[in-house]
């Protein structure tokens, strides 16, 4: 099974990568990591339990409107997100009534307890639309904002791995390389693991390519067909969400080679070859920097196809800017 999403020639020119984390697919998304047991414990498993220790009680009740399985309302995640946090709330708060209330008795369908205010919700009430609003910032002041410089240098990595794998590999190329979940063969890209099967035809609305952090095992999409197209997908992950960076030392950084592979990398995702071209120095000595940079916070490394690409971290832009 699996959704298949069909292109028309206008729809292939309209096809975006996003240009920053979407806070309201990130806000959604971790509360379905948030109310996951042993999955995937090694990256979030730190992140979720200072945040279910930090987390208010009445804060907790926006998790009845994003259960880990099933069916999530969609009105969580409108595209306005890709604005950030202020637009995205701006947009939650001005969701009609309509919306409102046919997403949240699809939710109910699921058969888990809806808050208590979802009555007042779908109804359109603006009491209970501004307290979600609320509730909404409460969470991502504790779930996301200590850990969102890293949501942002992941996603700058993985950005800049595909942007420079569209100009190389073309279309096609950068659709099949995202996710094993995602298969693209012109003019439809099938979406697979979400246990439906349907087709939507996207009729010149385009699609926007949303990497995100705390997305797990497979891509994601919204459930009405009508609303904006987002294909949202794993990207790639290093290491742990640790609940504090730590002291990194930067005595690693002394000497004018390591400074000046991290002013070639800044703005731009590059190879260690090119790395090794702009700094004049040995492909061996190039990479032995890098690792002591990657180690030091400062640098961050992804695959891009058959290449590795370097970027800079926010730390690591922080030291350039002289903060």
């Amino acid at each position: 099974m699996a959704v298949r999403i069909h292109f028309t020639d206008d729809d292939l020119a309209r096809i975006r990568l996003a240009q920053a984390p979407d806070p309201m697919w990130e806000a959604l998304l971790s509360m379905h990591m948030l109310q996951e047991r042993d999955t995937a414990s090694l990256v979030f498993g730190s992140w979720r339990h200072t945040v279910r220790r930090q987390l208010p009680a009445p804060v907790g009740e926006l998790l009845r409107l994003a259960p880990p399985v099933g069916y999530s309302a969609d009105f969580l995640t409108p595209a306005a997100g890709t604005d950030g946090l202020d637009a995205g709330i701006g947009a939650l708060l001005s969701t009609p009534r309509q919306r409102l209330g046919r997403d949240l008795a699809e939710l109910a369908l699921g058969g888990r307890p809806l808050p208590s205010w979802a009555r007042l919700l779908a109804d359109g009430d603006m009491g209970a639309v501004t307290y979600l609003g609320r509730l909404y910032r409460h969470y991502f002041a504790t779930a996301l904002a200590p850990w969102w410089s890293r949501v942002r240098a992941r996603f700058d990595a993985e950005r800049a791995a595909h942007t420079r794998h569209l100009a190389e590999g073309g279309l096609g190329g950068l659709l099949n390389t995202l996710h094993p979940g995602l298969v693209w063969r012109r003019p439809v890209l099938e979406v697979r693991g979400l246990g439906v099967d349907r087709d939507v035809h996207l009729e010149g609305r385009g699609l926007l390519v949303l990497p995100s952090y705390f997305c797990w095992r497979r891509p994601t999409l919204l459930k009405d067909p009508t609303l904006p197209c987002v294909v949202v997908y794993p990207m790639v992950h290093e290491g742990a969400l640790s609940t504090a960076p730590g002291l990194r030392s930067l005595d690693a950084l002394l000497g004018r080679t390591r400074a000046e592979i991290l002013e070639s990398v800044a703005g731009r995702g590059v190879t260690t070859t090119e790395l090794a071209q702009d700094t004049g120095v040995a492909m061996a000595t190039v990479s032995h920097h890098v690792g002591i940079l990657r180690k030091a916070g400062l640098l961050s490394t992804c695959r891009a196809g058959r290449v590795v690409l370097h970027t800079v971290t926010p730390l690591g832009l922080a030291l350039l800017d002289g903060r």
